[in-house]
């Protein structure tokens, strides 16, 4: 019998080697760095994204791409911070995020897991836990039982409704009426029933087509200015919503984002603006939850905790509810003499 190569072998040392953990929230990955990366200077996380984005984007490819990734992965990048428990900035297909939901989730989880998060827990038991991202400053909570991370939420960034009631002509699929909103990344929202879109695991490729299409033609035609950070004024994605399938859920969230990426989860950052769009409705009253459910039927909860003012707008303080779990510790490995160490993706 012939044998398998050892599982003890390792590269040469000059192969650059990166560890993370991997995870899901709600089906979504998420690839954390935990070993491996350079020193990422920077006094702020913007400072720090943009010299990764600047000197290291080649890990971002190599990482989220084929043949380490897929076209869907998606990371984070965690570090020390001055004036949080955390630093944190996003990876994608296309690029990095201003703010992700379903990754503060997971890495909560994780850091509450591993026994990371430095606070004592809060007089109700829960771990707090605080993060810098790109967006802003987000505050997190979990309880441990069993040594797992029990209903874990955060409170997001001021969330707003920025353009309602839009009307627009997308080639391939004639005249949309659309919302935008903002919940740490602008999106524009559509309702999948209005135009005949079905949102199910099956038709995922007419999906990301008319969320491509539709993000293009609204990105084109409708400017986003964010009120302090022009860094941040652009739109993200596309959020689809239609009837839920499940009793106890409010409806149903499918996210199209990046590069044609769909959010598996129901999306934290777009059921942020989801919130801030029906309480700007009076479709959502304050400190009233509604469950969201994703593309496979997995949901995350939101409900707006309180008002407040976010330059010219009325905005609202989300706290999303979710659950994430580990699946896999990854050491990615680079040969510096493999021409595709960059990575690739096809669709």
């Amino acid at each position: 019998m012939t044998a398998l190569p050892d599982a003890n072998w390792l590269p040469p040392a000059h192969w650059l080697k990166l560890t993370a953990i991997d995870m899901h929230t709600g089906g979504e990955p998420l690839r954390v760095f935990v070993a491996g990366l350079p020193a990422i200077p920077g006094a702020t996380v913007l400072e720090k994204r943009a010299y990764f984005r600047a000197h290291l984007d080649h890990l971002r490819t190599g990482a989220m791409w084929e043949p380490r990734g897929h076209a869907d992965m998606y990371g984070a990048v965690l570090s020390s911070a001055r004036d949080a428990d955390f630093d944190v900035f996003f990876l994608h297909n296309e690029g990095y995020s201003t703010m992700c939901g379903h990754a503060i989730i997971a890495l909560t989880t994780l850091l509450v897991e591993t026994g990371r998060a430095g606070s004592a827990p809060a007089a109700d038991g829960a771990i707090e836990l605080s993060f810098n991202v790109p967006a802003g400053r987000i505050e997190a909570r979990a309880t441990l039982a069993a040594g797992c991370a029990r209903d874990v939420r955060f409170r997001n960034v001021p969330s707003f409704a920025y353009l309602r009631d839009g009307l627009i002509e997308v080639p391939g699929i004639g005249s949309v009426r659309f919302d935008i909103a903002y919940g740490g990344a602008f999106y524009a929202l559509v309702d999948a029933t209005r135009i005949g879109l079905a949102l199910e695991p099956g038709n995922v490729a007419r999906i990301i087509d008319w969320g491509r299409r539709i993000k293009q033609a609204v990105a084109a035609a409708y400017p986003i200015v964010h009120p302090f950070e022009p860094e941040l004024g652009f739109l993200y994605g596309t959020i689809f919503t239609a009837p839920a399938q499940q009793p106890d859920c409010h409806s149903r969230n499918v996210c199209v984002f990046a590069d044609g990426e769909v959010d598996r989860s129901a999306t934290g950052s777009g059921v942020s603006a989801r919130a801030a769009l029906h309480h700007a409705r009076g479709e959502l009253p304050l400190d009233a939850t509604i469950r969201i459910e994703s593309l496979l039927g997995s949901t995350m909860s939101v409900r707006a905790v309180e008002r407040t003012r976010y330059g010219d707008y009325d905005a609202v303080i989300p706290e999303v509810g979710g659950s994430a779990h580990v699946v896999g510790r990854n050491e990615l490995w680079f040969d510096p003499d493999d021409p595709l160490r960059a990575g690739f993706f096809l669709r």
